[in-house]
């Protein structure tokens, strides 16, 4: 085991057995922690807090010489565990036999804060300093219920503190096989989230006469087999057309439908869960999540919603979340009203940059390919992203060990757990990063 493995292994142990699960996270311990760990290892650092119990930890070594800021991004509110639901306690940091290291947050994300606060404090420790601008580690509150007091806060009040020029956050890294060659996907954006609200309108009546009255329930009932049967077409931006490109060998130019289509085919005769993770990277996706009716069982509702959640890709709107409504509905768009009740925009940086180069290159050492790929979700990259538009933001997170079609199913889920040898080699990712692009 290297040093780097043992003592990233040690320290998320330590974090996890914070509990910081949001609502209402609690966050301020585990912040403090990881403040005295970087102070020691000669970072200047400074918390800054919209809530005093939910502070933002900003750590800096500076080179005092003009060059680009790299920051490392993370945060440490987890989502809610049910230790029931559990074959280890979700907040131990149990290490098995099998080298895997277990509790809630072990994937999403305080892996990736010990992978990025482990090795800045170990470069720090060695007296390493960035030949030209500064590595800046960011480890934010807030994440998993919208950033309101995390990653939007400290972009919206403290731009100054948090602007950089590379950023390394969630959304990829885990690896899939196909044809002989291992692809690592790199997150070069977040879908934005256009959340829409259907209203099917009826007239009341006594549940006891069902035919006196008009049911807006029911009315529902073709809109949802509609959503349940199809999703909209593709639609398509730069990352999934070249991950679509790289998996067939199609010029990039050529990708079409058809060729998401191959695509998707060649991935499900590998693993039959790894189209159902890729394919919403390739256009609009519609899930229907939530309905309301009658609040009494004996009264015929004179009003039924239905709440879906659409992600749109990144740099498209409103416009394109509608069309592929309508495209789904056809004419069972008539039974409802459709308006939004959320709007948020996605944001994409480019595939191709100094910071891609780096990581293809780190990867092809472990005989590995790197692929751009869209995150589903969204992450507080996307805050970074709008605020400062020329910034390049990718998600990565490399997993040698544990497959993508093992990660991705264990995220929010029970029996979360990492790797440590994925963590340790993530740890000297982060550790080299620096050293090579900060030179």
């Amino acid at each position: 085991m290297s040093d780097l493995q043992a003592e990233s292994t040690e320290v998320l142990q330590r974090l996890i057995r914070f509990n910081t699960v949001n609502p209402p996270g609690n966050e301020r311990a585990a912040i403090q922690y990881l403040d005295d760990y970087l102070r020691a290892a000669g970072f200047e650092t400074e918390q800054l807090a919209a809530v005093p119990e939910r502070p933002n930890l900003i750590a800096t070594l500076d080179s005092g010489a003009p060059g680009p800021v790299l920051g490392y991004l993370s945060h440490v509110d987890t989502v809610l565990a049910n230790p029931a639901e559990w074959q280890h306690d979700p907040w131990s940091g149990d290490v098995d036999s099998d080298g895997f290291l277990w509790g809630r947050g072990a994937l999403d994300m305080k892996s990736q804060t010990v992978g990025e606060v482990v090795a800045a404090a170990a470069l720090g420790h060695s007296g390493w300093r960035p030949g030209r601008g500064a590595l800046k580690v960011f480890v934010v509150s807030d994440e998993e219920t919208g950033g309101e007091v995390g990653a939007r806060f400290l972009t919206e009040q403290h731009p100054d503190k948090v602007r950089c020029d590379y950023l390394l956050n969630e959304g990829a890294g885990a690896a899939f096989e196909l044809d002989g060659t291992r692809y690592h996907g790199v997150c070069c954006g977040e879908k934005g989230i256009f959340r829409l609200l259907l209203r099917a309108r009826g007239h009341a009546g006594h549940a006891s006469l069902p035919r006196n009255g008009e049911n807006a329930l029911a009315k529902l009932a073709p809109v949802l087999s509609r959503l349940a049967e199809a999703q909209p077409g593709v639609t398509l931006t730069e990352p999934p057309r070249q991950l679509a490109a790289a998996l067939t060998g199609t010029p990039a130019g050529d990708v079409d439908a058809d060729t998401v289509a191959e695509t998707l085919k060649r991935l499900a005769g590998v693993d039959p869960v790894l189209p159902a993770l890729v394919e919403p990277m390739f256009g609009v996706t519609l899930a229907p999540t939530m309905a309301h009716a009658s609040d009494k069982i004996n009264v015929i509702p004179s009003e039924a919603t239905l709440k879906v959640d659409c992600r749109v890709p990144p740099g498209l709107g409103p416009d394109v979340a509608l069309a592929a409504l309508h495209e789904v509905l056809g004419e069972t768009a008539e039974l409802v009203e459709i308006s939004f009740s959320e709007e948020v925009y996605g944001y994409l940086s480019p595939p191709e940059s100094p910071l891609m180069d780096e990581i293809r290159t780190y990867l092809r050492k472990h005989d590995a390919e790197a692929v751009p790929v869209l995150l589903p979700g969204y992450s507080d990259s996307s805050w970074f992203r709008r605020a400062f538009p020329e910034l390049i933001a990718y998600g990565f997170f490399p997993h040698h060990q544990m497959p993508l079609t093992q990660v991705a199913p264990l995220v929010h889920s029970a029996d979360e757990r990492i790797s440590v040898r994925d963590l340790g080699q993530a740890t000297e990712f982060f550790h080299s990063l620096a050293r090579t692009l900060l030179a």
